[in-house]
């Protein structure tokens, strides 16, 4: 064999291993991008360290049961391989409020789940999850007043919380809502998950209810608080100091999210986290008498439909239903194209935003009209 004819062999291996690397890379890389990414859900035990929260019956410390509560859930989630858990405490330590929005807006967390307990003077009980929002009466603000009381044994408070006043229901009130983006998911999460703890569990409901809780306010995602009972009332209070209880009730909130989590799922409210495949709908495919539109906030201010209030976006469609408003873009029986609007919003910044889709004028399942069954 000639040194010439060798020569273009050895170049011709060369290549071709070249060649199969650089494939067998392009692959690897895409595979990793087609992943599902993570589900971040952030859980917060209320209070700890010199903070015990509210004294029960025999001098049961709510910082004590929301711990342990938490820890369940945290290793209930952790079993799921697409779920990462952070805790913003998995000890009996002092967490300032802001830190524990911080811990969540440092994650990008997909959820805030913030345990807490309930007491009353009288033997009241049952259970309630709370979203943010301007208390609706006194009895909503004097729950949020209670949470939030615990900012005056932080260091520097009034610097970190430019001198709010968590007994002043002015201070409650100016509560800028900056998550009123996730207001509806955060509703959603709530009812779930108040749904599981009274229909499964059999815990007296009352209710989801809306508060200005400074912990919720410091997030950006989805958040609720969960009132799991009353550690004042005396039953209640065995039942949440029990390892039993505290195994059911970590069992349904556990049970909640994951709910939660599959309707965001079906519902393409965060398309970008589903694994690259094969669209089941052929492109620009039309559908007859509904029109979609894309949700990108919710609250109860009315705001004028003006581009420098929506970060640019015109069109912009506001919608009163009961004492909230809300604010959509685009309005298109194409699916395709409102796909398209989802992603000009999400880029804007408005990183909740979700498609909804309408019939007659009346809010029906995106679900079952992709499945052609509205």
């Amino acid at each position: 064999m000639n040194s010439q004819l060798l020569s273009k062999i050895k170049i011709t291996t060369k290549f071709s291993f070249i060649l199969v690397f650089f494939i067998l890379s392009v692959c690897n890389s895409f595979s990793i991008f087609a992943q599902k990414k993570e589900f971040v859900v952030v859980l917060d035990a209320g209070h700890g360290g010199k903070d015990p929260g509210k004294i029960g019956y025999k001098k049961v410390r709510e910082k004590d049961i929301a711990l342990k509560i938490v820890l369940q859930i945290g290793k209930l989630l952790e079993k799921e391989k697409d779920i990462r858990v952070i805790y913003t405490r998995k000890t009996d330590v002092f967490i300032e409020l802001k830190e524990r929005g911080r811990i969540a807006n440092k994650a990008d967390a997909d959820l805030f789940i913030s345990i807490h307990c309930n007491g009353h003077y009288t033997q009241a009980y049952g259970t309630e999850t709370w979203v943010l929002g301007t208390h609706a009466n006194r009895q909503n603000f004097e729950v949020a007043k209670a949470e939030n009381a615990v900012i005056l044994l932080e260091d520097n408070y009034e610097v970190n919380y430019k001198g709010f006043d968590p007994n002043s229901p002015e201070s409650i009130i100016g509560l800028t809502l900056l998550q009123e983006e996730y207001l509806d998911q955060s509703i959603q999460l709530a009812s779930i998950i108040q749904e599981m703890l009274t229909n499964k569990l059999k815990r007296k409901n009352r209710g989801v209810k809306q508060a200005g809780f400074v912990v919720l306010h410091q997030t950006y995602m989805p958040s609720v608080l969960v009132e799991t009972g009353f550690i004042t009332n005396k039953s209640e209070s065995a039942f949440l100091n029990s390892k039993k209880g505290q195994l059911q009730m970590s069992k349904f909130i556990f049970e909640g999210i994951l709910k939660y989590k599959h309707q965001l799922e079906l519902n393409t409210v965060e398309p970008d986290r589903v694994i690259v495949q094969k669209p089941k709908t052929t492109p620009q495919k039309k559908y007859k008498n509904v029109q979609f539109k894309v949700q990108i906030a919710s609250g109860p201010r009315k705001l004028a439909t003006k581009p420098y209030n929506f970060k640019g976006l015109k069109n912009i469609e506001r919608i009163k239903i009961g004492k909230t408003y809300k604010y959509y873009i685009g309005s298109t029986s194409n699916y395709t194209k409102i796909k398209e609007i989802l992603q000009l919003a999400k880029s804007k910044g408005y990183t909740s935003a979700f498609i909804v889709a309408f019939k007659n004028g009346k809010r029906i399942s995106v679900t079952n009209v992709l499945k052609n069954r509205s």
